[in-house]
């Protein structure tokens, strides 16, 4: 009798086991749920702009057909929405967000306050692979890359550390130019005002897809001289303009800008925090997957010019995880590139 009491409890164990598992399958957890999606900058700018899209579209595919919410947390460039997500944000995927694509290599380097590690993060998927580009006013009568690399151009940039302070400076650490960086700059459409002011005269570090959909009349009324890439491909409407590999005198210093550049695979990363539980984080990454798949998605992000070339959440992982298996040297190399205070 007891051994068959005993039996009846296992039974009764594993039902409510089953029940339970079944009650936290990714339907059932987010059906009536929101889900937030933060992005590191202030409203207005590219990331910004591609994550609202996203977000009118991605509850759809997500099971249980949460909805879906943008909220803002900008500071240090997004660094600070890349620490809290690590460290203080809901584990449980209702909560995800994008934030800088530099944000990986801040922490291979060595930066101060990257309180994460990118390894551990769970990786959604991108918009796209992007190209930045360095650009300068076009009252500096600037007309080659010759020309650029020689000039004392004072540069605008959001705070140190971001991609518009980065790619400056490695220009004149690693391949000998003066150029001056003011950091400071919020967001993106504060630095383009700097510029239009005459506060500064360049920006760098910004993609040629947001610049497109962000600054169109830039683009039609050539106000700024496009003078570089910073990719390991050209874009295709850029054909004549040099990228910055194109500039290295050396393997040693080639292999320092391709690493600094890997992250450019990762274009508009999505990322959720580490610990989320696994088929919340597979329903998330299908679920971006289809949105970009969906036709009404891609009818919007041609409307507002945004460049859509979709990477896999899974592709991401393996990017990141590559960028901290490279050899000790070239990562040093790499971090003399950005760290090194000469020609600051």
């Amino acid at each position: 009798m007891i051994r068959l009491a005993r039996l009846l409890l296992c039974l009764l164990a594993a039902v409510c086991a089953a029940q339970a598992a079944r009650a936290q399958a990714p339907a059932d957890f987010y059906r009536g749920k929101t889900v937030s999606l933060f992005v590191g900058y202030p409203p207005g700018g590219g990331y910004d702009v591609y994550a609202r899209a996203i977000a009118r579209h991605m509850g759809a595919f997500i099971p249980g057909k949460p909805g879906m919410v943008v909220r803002n947390q900008p500071g240090a460039a997004s660094l600070t929405f890349a620490n809290e997500l690590y460290n203080t944000h809901p584990r449980d995927g209702t909560v995800f967000g994008t934030f800088a694509r530099s944000v990986p290599m801040d922490r291979l380097l060595g930066r101060p306050a990257t309180h994460f590690d990118p390894v551990q993060f769970n990786w959604i998927g991108s918009a796209n692979a992007e190209v930045s580009i360095c650009t300068v006013w076009h009252g500096l009568g600037i007309a080659s890359v010759e020309d650029f690399m020689s000039r004392p151009i004072v540069f605008g940039a959001n705070a140190p550390g971001s991609e518009s302070d980065v790619y400056p400076t490695i220009l004149n650490n690693l391949l000998g130019a003066k150029f001056r960086v003011v950091t400071g700059y919020p967001g993106t459409n504060d630095l383009m005002m700097a510029m239009e002011r005459g506060e500064t005269q360049g920006r760098c570090g910004m993609t040629w897809s947001a610049f497109k959909s962000t600054m169109p009349e830039w683009v039609r009324d050539r106000k700024v001289y496009v003078a570089l890439q910073f990719a390991i491909e050209k874009h295709p409407e850029l054909p004549d303009v040099p990228m910055v590999t194109e500039l290295a005198r050396n393997a040693k210093e080639k292999h320092a800008l391709e690493l600094i550049l890997a992250g450019q695979a990762m274009g508009r990363p999505f990322v959720a925090p580490p610990r989320t539980p696994p088929d919340r984080v597979e329903a998330l990454r299908r679920a971006f997957d289809a949105t970009f798949r969906d036709p009404a998605f891609l009818a919007e992000a041609e409307r507002l010019g945004l460049e859509i070339h979709a990477v896999s959440g899974e592709r991401l992982q393996t990017i990141v995880e590559a960028m901290f298996n490279q050899p000790r040297e070239v990562i040093e190399a790499a971090r003399d590139a950005i760290e090194s205070p000469r020609g600051r």
